[in-house]
């Protein structure tokens, strides 16, 4: 496959103070039509965007054509990447508007979480006292087998709770805690300001959490 190479004489690509060498060089061989670079990026990010792309599509098969069509978003909008984020995070915002536009298309169904709003506690009050102490504080895990904390359903769990998650708070806590992104890449991929991305992340941990508690009750009993 022949990549798409720039032939302007200026360079609209000039190395950017936020961009990492690593960076520099896969733009610069990209553009001069370098298919192994092509290839190194596509083992680098290709399973983490699927993985991406299945939160919002019903099917594996419509989550490979957004990753198809993200690539192909990636070589056209190469000439005007500007380097003022990661490539990786420009990568993944490319990813999350493709699977956002095919996930309206296919009109997935929602679970009842996703109808509330995002702008709600953050956990349950019933939890807390006016001081702000625990009223009914976070379940021990000691003493627990570690079979138990690291079974295969356990984890099953947690990734049906986080499906579950309103469609922002689930986007924050995959990429946080599931793909083990920093907090500013999620900002830039996600075009959220530090505090929301904070609050987002607090109030999924907190459902996620929860569920996973009383889990770990019934496994305890």
């Amino acid at each position: 496959m022949l990549l798409l190479v720039a032939t302007s004489d200026a360079d609209p690509h000039a190395p950017t103070a936020d961009q990492s060498p690593d960076d520099r060089r896969l733009v610069a061989a990209l553009l001069n039509g370098d298919e192994q670079a092509f290839g190194e990026l596509v083992a680098r990010y290709n399973g983490a965007l699927l993985r991406l792309a299945l939160m919002y599509v019903r099917s594996r098969s419509a989550a490979e054509e957004v990753v198809q069509d993200t690539w192909l978003g990636v070589l056209r909008g190469l000439p005007a990447f500007e380097g003022r984020s990661s490539l990786k995070t420009w990568i993944f915002r490319i990813l999350v508007n493709q699977a956002r536009t095919r996930g309206v298309r296919e009109s997935r169904s929602v679970p009842f979480s996703a109808l509330a709003g995002e702008d709600g506690p953050a956990v349950d009050p019933d939890r807390f006292l006016p001081d702000g102490g625990w009223e009914s504080p976070p379940r021990s895990v000691d003493g627990l087998p570690d079979a138990v904390l690291l079974s295969a359903e356990a984890r099953a769990l947690v990734l049906m709770a986080i499906d579950e998650l309103p469609p922002r708070q689930r986007d924050v806590i995959t990429l946080r805690d599931v793909e083990g992104w920093s907090s500013a890449e999620v900002r830039e991929a996600l075009d959220l300001s530090e505090g929301n991305q904070r609050v987002l992340l607090h109030r999924a941990r907190s459902k996620v959490r929860a569920r996973l508690e009383e889990y770990l009750g019934g496994a305890a009993a």
